[in-house]
Order: C-alpha cells, then structure tokens, then sequence
C-alpha cells in the first residue's frame, strides 16, 4: 500500500501575476509578480537565504530553469523544472511537496508559469494526431464524449451553457482573471461553433500567467502564518491512450478517476462531495467540467444535468466549483494553471477570497487533466 503525506506540509504563502494577454510582461515580470507576493503572504524577507530549493512547471519555457534564477536572483540553490501536458503546475506543485516532506529541504518555492500569446499562437499548439489516425485539436478531441454523453443521459448544449455562464460570472469577482464578462445562456448559445457541441463561450481562453506557492514541513509553518493550510494529498495518475483502449466509453476520463481514488486514500476521504468544501477543476471545455463531476465521484453517472439546473456547483450551492471562475476566465497559461488553483484554494480556506468566498471552508481539492486525455493531477488541501 502506497503512503501518504497527509498533514506534513503545509502552504503558509501564495501569489499569483494579473492573468491575461501580458504583452508588456516577460516571463520574468510574471515569475517576479507571483514569487514576491507569495513571498510577503509568508513573511519571507530574504528569499536568497530563506528559499531552499525551487520547483517549477511550464510547457514553454524559454531557457529552462536559468530564466527561474535569473529571475528571481537565487543562485547556487537547486531548481528544477518540469513539463508535462495541462497537469504541469500539479505535478511541480507535488514534486515540492515530495521534498519537504521527506526532510530534504525545510522551506520551498513552487512556480507555475507560461506565456505562450508570445509563441504567436491563439490557441494551445498542441495537435493530437491518433484520433482514429486524424490530426485533431484539442477542442476536437474532447467534444467526441459530447454526442455519446448527450444521447445516453439526455444532457445537451443547454447545459454546457450553463457551466459557461457560472465560470464567467465567477471570474468578475476574481481580481486576477484575464475575463470579467458576464453571459447569458443565450449568449453561449448563439456564439459561433468552434468544434460541435462546442460554442465559442465552451472553451477557455489562452492567456499568459504564473503563479506561485511557498511550502514548508508542517510543524514550522507556525514560524510564517497561523493560519496555514496542510497538504492533505497529491497525486498523478496516467492512462491508457483512450484511442488505444478498447474499454474507453466516451463517458468519462479514466485518469481523473485514477487519480481522485488515489488522493481520496491519501487523504482519508471516503464521501467526497459531503467532505470537500471547494473545488478548483480542469474546464478547459464546459464538457469537461461536466463529465469531471462524475469522475470525481461527487454525484452519480449521468446526473450531472439534473445538479446543473439545480445550482449544486455555484457560489452559493452545496459544493461550489470554479470559484475564481477556473480556465474559462483565467485562460490557460498550461504551467501556471495547476498552481493558480493552489492559490485560489488558499484563500478559499483561509476565508481571504471576498465576493467568492465559500463560507465555512476547510478541505478544498484542484484538478487538472491533460493529454488526450492520459495523464491527471489532483491536490487536496485543508485547514488543521
């Protein structure tokens, strides 16, 4: 049986630059925005010194992990950098946890950055190429589950709609989201097709970003913040290409289910959706927030309609989702995205979120999903 780290580090500072088209920012102004206020929510002065190791995720970096210590003018200290689809910032996030928790370092800096509107790309460059021997699109191959999804639990674009309208009125009360539009059903509706069933409002923006996590061993956060949140899980889980498994459905994503039963052990959670609080989720696509309900275990196969109309997931319901209003408005900057909901999750549980907040909050999970999809990163986080 796999172990756990469950209550052995804790995040006692986050911080996060302003998401959006960042044209008069480099990768080093972001870098610098997230990692210095993260710094000042932990009360570090001196980071050279303070800052043992850095843990860093991007998709595009520019020159690896010099661009980190140039930026931040640490040197002669460990820093690494990994990149590994939309699950990025997860899995730097979970390799700083690794190392506190195993007594290598005392105190951390988790990094997730990328600034890809610079690549002269409108959209993620990524291109997969063995859905069924086709080139596809990101938004192509994940609007396959939609026609499968819709004609066996009678769900439609109405409530894909739904979804978009939630993040969006979410992400205005996000100071740091690139999106602050309001929509109407009707307005995600009537917006032009991109790839069926998806409408322009289904799919989240690309944006450039970073955002940053201070971690440290459990028992000296008390040296930064009382009111630090413990790690209570973190995992990664891979698939079986899902055009090379003859059991995939197109109803759901089994690295999301891999991955959440993993983080449920860690973490001793046995009913999810009356033990988490908040949750921060991959809706690169609104068909993915849908179907990541289910993958989760939060509500049964096929219900996700029925907890749509009802409001289950928004602000004020009985499990809030997206509460900073998720990819759909802060776009997706790949390497940031994973640790931005680190950030979000913080302030959920220290009750510093304002006109999101979730009331009572004290156990919150993101999750993020990448490939086609083959790969999942969850992390749970909760108050002592």
């Amino acid at each position: 049986m796999s172990g756990t780290i469950k209550d052995k580090v804790a995040v006692v500072g986050v911080g996060a630059c302003k998401f959006g088209e960042n044209w008069t920012s480099s990768r080093e102004d972001m870098i610098v925005d997230a990692a210095y206020e993260a710094y000042a929510d932990a009360g570090i002065e001196n980071p050279q010194e303070q800052i043992e190791a850095v843990f860093c995720g991007a998709v595009y970096p520019r020159e690896g992990t010099s661009e980190i210590a140039e930026a931040l003018k640490i040197f002669g200290k460990p820093i690494s950098i990994v990149s590994d689809y939309c699950q990025t910032g997860t899995d730097a996030f979970r390799f700083g946890a690794l190392a506190v928790a195993s007594g290598m370092y005392d105190t951390v800096l988790v990094v997730g950055f990328d600034k890809p509107k610079d690549r002269g790309v409108s959209g993620p460059s990524v291109n997969f190429d063995r859905v069924r021997g086709l080139p596809s699109t990101p938004a192509g191959w994940f609007s396959l589950c939609a026609a499968r999804y819709f004609e066996t639990f009678g769900a439609g674009r109405e409530d894909l709609a739904k979804i978009a309208v939630k993040n969006h009125h979410n992400g205005t009360l996000a100071p740091k989201s690139m999106l602050k539009r309001e929509i109407t059903v009707d307005d995600a509706l009537n917006a032009r097709i991109i790839s069926w069933p998806f409408g322009l409002y289904d799919c989240a923006a690309q944006s450039d970003g970073a955002a940053a996590c201070i971690l440290t061993r459990a028992e000296s956060a008390k040296n930064y913040r009382d009111d630090h949140v413990l790690v209570k899980a973190v995992t990664i889980a891979v698939s079986e290409h899902p055009q090379r498994d003859p059991n995939f459905d197109f109803l759901g994503w089994k690295p999301t289910q891999y991955a959440a039963k993993d983080a449920y052990r860690q973490a001793g959670i046995s009913d999810p959706f009356k033990e988490l609080d908040v949750i921060q989720l991959h809706d690169c696509f609104t068909l993915t927030e849908m179907l990541t309900y289910e993958d989760l275990g939060l509500i049964e196969r096929g219900s996700a309609k029925d907890h749509i109309a009802s409001g289950t997931f928004e602000l004020d319901g009985e499990l809030p989702i997206n509460t900073d209003g998720g990819l759909k408005t802060f776009g997706h900057p790949t390497g940031a995205t994973g640790v931005r909901m680190i950030y979000e999750n913080t302030l959920q549980l220290q009750g510093r979120a304002e006109g999101r907040q979730v009331k009572n909050a004290t156990m919150a999970l993101s999750h993020n999903i990448g490939g086609p999809p083959t790969t999942c990163g969850i992390a749970i986080l909760g108050m002592p």
